[in-house]
């Protein structure tokens, strides 16, 4: 029977691209780096702190940094700013890793742990299999990884040449809430919310895809995602209640706004984002608020239904002006009732004015 210990190693050696042989000085000093330089990076990649004569760094840790410093020696990555770089690319890939560890260990009590199909919620996981396990899948994720990423990369690379380049881009933003979830989730075991967080992301991700929209971050009860054009947005907000709504799940509501937003490092950064915040917040469930902007964006479309609310304070706003929206039935655009009440939201959006917000520029609340 192999040594459990051993078998750690060897499966730490398959991750990591070797064995662990340096210490945080040492590999500093073989990259061409100072100390303190090394300890901001590993502290932005979201780990704790190596003591000093702690062999945790291999050869791949090396390579790493030196790449870095060949990155910002391009003029690709500014050395004030790695930091920052280092810590969105490790807040994406840790959560990617963390459901890849996830689906690992299921597979592997679940293959073996009852030795009837069962998991047993005591199963442990025999290190030999998990290590002949990672060696089959490593290749395959790494692989797949690599496609996504470039795909991506891509899709990212055509939207900025379309944008005319720059940071700065005129976008609709939304956020889409699930109502009740503290009280819906609290009688939930972990794998059931699981199930229901991991339900509610690959609808929200599908919803948003198909309508070209972008997803910036999922935060289990919500999700925050753009839009090149209002029409997107708004069909994005529509669905995604619908085709979500089924059984005893949680209710959904969207708010969104249009306008300039800064993107950095994967997030966005605008009045804007705060704006479809507050209009989320103000949603009933099922619904879809938006701002004046959205709103005149949609004039003259007959497919959709736009009805201004009563103005309400919220934080950063005095009197916020909500728009509803909705699709417009089929054959209602005829009756005479529903045209005055077009004509009277066509009258709103000509005199209302949102005031700015007093509240600062930042990312998703």
């Amino acid at each position: 029977m192999p040594d459990t210990d051993d078998q750690r190693e060897t499966l730490m050696r398959l991750l990591l691209g070797g064995p662990r042989r340096y210490t945080r000085l040492q590999v500093g000093e073989l990259a061409g780096m100072p100390p303190e330089r090394t300890r901001r990076l590993w502290r932005a990649l979201g780990f704790a702190d190596a003591a000093d004569d702690e062999r945790v760094f291999t050869d791949a840790d090396v390579q790493a940094l030196s790449l870095l410093s060949s990155l910002i020696d391009t003029g690709f990555v500014d050395e004030d700013f790695e930091a920052s770089i280092i810590r969105a690319m490790a807040q994406s890939l840790s959560r990617l890793a963390d459901w890849q560890t996830d689906l690992l260990a299921d597979a592997l009590t679940r293959d073996g742990a009852t030795g009837d199909g069962a998991t047993s919620d005591d199963a442990s996981i025999d290190p030999e299999q998990a290590v002949a396990a990672t060696g089959r899948l490593l290749p395959l994720l790494r692989a797949l990884q690599d496609y996504v990423w470039r795909r991506h990369l891509a899709a990212n690379a055509e939207r900025l040449l379309a944008s005319a380049g720059g940071d700065r881009r005129e976008l609709a933003v939304g956020f889409a809430d699930l109502v009740g979830y503290t009280s819906h989730s609290r009688g939930m075991g972990g794998r059931e919310l699981g199930e229901m967080v991991e339900d509610f992301e690959g609808t929200a991700g599908e919803v948003i895809a198909r309508h070209h929209g972008r997803v910036v971050k999922t935060a289990g009860d919500g999700v925050l995602y753009t839009a090149g054009s209002a029409i997107d947005a708004v069909e994005i907000g529509l669905d995604l209640p619908e085709t979500w709504q089924s059984g005893d799940r949680p209710p959904l509501r969207v708010g969104a706004a249009y306008g300039t937003v800064l993107t950095h490092l994967g997030d966005v950064y605008s009045p804007v984002v705060n704006l479809a915040s507050r209009l989320t917040a103000l949603a009933r469930p099922g619904t879809l608020l938006v701002d004046r902007e959205l709103a005149r964006r949609l004039r003259g479309l007959p497919r959709y239904r736009v009805r201004p609310l009563r103005r309400v304070s919220v934080r950063g706003y005095d009197e916020l002006q909500p728009w509803l929206v909705g699709r417009r039935p089929a054959g209602a655009a005829d009756l005479a009732l529903e045209g005055m009440l077009d004509e009277m939201a066509d009258d709103v959006l000509d005199d209302a004015d949102d005031p700015p917000p007093s509240a600062p520029s930042r990312g998703s609340p």
